[in-house]
C-alpha cells in the first residue's frame, strides 16, 4: 500500500516525464492511440499540465488548453494503472479544478467516454444544449 502523503501534484513542467506522458497516450489510452512523440512533447510545452507525483515518479498528467480568462480545455486526464484506485483522480482534479489561476472562467470543457461521475463530482454536466456545439474531429489520425 501506498502512503496518500508522498503524492503530489506539480505544474512545473520540467519535472513532466515526456516518456510516461507519451507511453500512456500513444500506447494505453483510447483517445490518443499511437500519438507521436513529437506531438506529446509540442502539446505539453503549449499547455498548463498538471502531474500526480509519487515521490519522483509521475504516475499521472492531465492538461489544460486554456486564456486563463473565459474557457479551459481539460484533457489527456490519466493515473497510471498502477495507482488506480487510491483518490488520485479526485487530488488531480481538486488541484485543477481549485488551482488559482483557472478561477473565474465562463466555461469549462472536456470529452470523456468513461469518467462521467468523477467529473460530475466536481460540479461537470453533460452539455444543456448540444445543438449549439459544432467540432471537426479526425478520428485516429494516429493510427
Amino acid at each position: 500500500m501506498y502512503n496518500q502523503q508522498v503524492f503530489y501534484i506539480s505544474t512545473d513542467k520540467s519535472k513532466m516525464d515526456i516518456d510516461i506522458i507519451h507511453q500512456y497516450l500513444s500506447e494505453e489510452s483510447y483517445w490518443a492511440k499511437g500519438i507521436p512523440r513529437d506531438i506529446v512533447e509540442k502539446s505539453v510545452a503549449n499547455a498548463f499540465c498538471f502531474g500526480v507525483f509519487y515521490k519522483d515518479k509521475q504516475v499521472g498528467f492531465a492538461k489544460v488548453i486554456t486564456d486563463f480568462t473565459t474557457i479551459a480545455y481539460l484533457g489527456d486526464v490519466f493515473i497510471l494503472n498502477d495507482y488506480r484506485g487510491l483518490g488520485l483522480s479526485k487530488l488531480l482534479l481538486e488541484n485543477i479544478m481549485n488551482h488559482p489561476e483557472l478561477q473565474g472562467l465562463r466555461r469549462w470543457i472536456l470529452l470523456t467516454a468513461d469518467a462521467h461521475e468523477l467529473y460530475k463530482k466536481f460540479g461537470w454536466n453533460n452539455i444543456k444544449d448540444p445543438a449549439r456545439w459544432m467540432e471537426v474531429h479526425t478520428k485516429n489520425p494516429y493510427q
